[in-house]
């Protein structure tokens, strides 16, 4: 993948380092030193420089990314693929349910990064699969990938400051009750199991969820979940220890009248673009499974 990257400093950059202003940027210290290995990547002014190099107010400073290796252990396989945005930088993807993110022993030609792999084959561009948020396999909605690796450091510097806005949608039996609140509930691995997690609160990692009930039919709620912290199974832990645990939701709640998957979608992000600082927002509709348990009269656009 080659990139190339112009930034042009100003009097508050006056005289840093190279280095110094980069990492200002987001650049990872691994992501200098895969620069310093890439012939002519950092230019000052038209001419070659070295990372300690000074800069000046005025100074055109010019990165070049040139990354020729693809992710040696995902093979390209022709699946589809809803992409909602791309650019030089990175991809907003709409998942479906039923696809992992990435390959396994048990599911070696089957996923996401599968798919993308066969993309950018036929692009003739080199591939590594860089996600900034993971979804389950069963989980359908929107997930960023990272084009380089200067991208995929500042999403992954982003997500860790909590500047990444993830607004979930989910179906669950009954009504909760508040009809809005907060989930604070640390989470740890089940002793035992290298899958399932449970709330535990002298050993587990801080979690928290912000979660709003849309509207109840049929027996079932529209659950609108912000995440705060992105713990695995999150989500499917936190509205269980609730008390109103997502349906078909296999390994928390076998509740498979409706649906046969968890009824758990990613249905908005929203965030400032890498480079450019412009803030992006993009919206999946909910898929026609979740949609299907019933029709809701209000907030429509969740239902469109």
């Amino acid at each position: 993948m080659n990139r190339t990257l112009v930034y042009h400093m100003t009097d508050f950059d006056d005289g840093l380092r190279i280095e110094q202003y980069l990492r200002r940027q987001g650049y990872s210290r691994q992501n200098l030193t895969e620069l310093k290995k890439m012939p002519e990547s950092i230019r000052v002014n038209g001419q070659n420089r070295y990372l300690n190099a000074g800069l000046t107010e005025g100074d055109e400073l010019i990165v070049s990314i040139r990354e020729t290796e693809s992710s040696g252990k995902i093979p390209p396989v022709n699946l589809p693929l809803d992409i909602c945005y791309e650019d030089e930088d990175l991809l907003v993807v709409n998942k479906p349910s039923g696809l992992p993110m990435h390959p396994s022993m048990r599911n070696y030609n089957h996923s996401l990064a599968n798919a993308l792999a066969w993309y950018f084959r036929q692009q003739g561009k080199p591939f590594i699969f860089r996600c900034t948020n993971r979804l389950d396999r069963d989980t359908s909605g929107l997930t960023v990938i990272a084009k380089h690796m200067v991208s995929s450091s500042i999403l992954s510097g982003m997500g860790r400051r909590q500047e990444i806005e993830r607004e979930y949608l989910a179906v669950v039996r009954g009504t909760p009750a508040p009809a809005a609140g907060t989930i604070l509930a640390p989470l740890a691995r089940k002793p035992g199991s290298i899958i399932e997690r449970i709330v535990d609160w002298e050993n587990g990692e801080r979690a928290v969820t912000h979660y709003q009930v849309l509207g109840s039919r049929n027996g079932h709620s529209l659950v609108s979940l912000h995440l705060e912290t992105g713990r695995t199974h999150q989500i499917r832990i936190h509205l269980k220890y609730l008390g109103f645990p997502l349906v078909g939701d296999y390994l928390y709640n076998p509740d498979i009248e409706y649906i046969d998957r968890q009824a758990l979608h990613s249905w908005r992000l929203c965030f400032r673009h890498p480079i450019t600082g412009e803030r992006m927002e993009f919206i999946a509709p909910l898929p026609e499974d979740m949609r299907r348990i019933f029709t809701f009269h209000t907030h429509a656009s969740y239902s469109q």
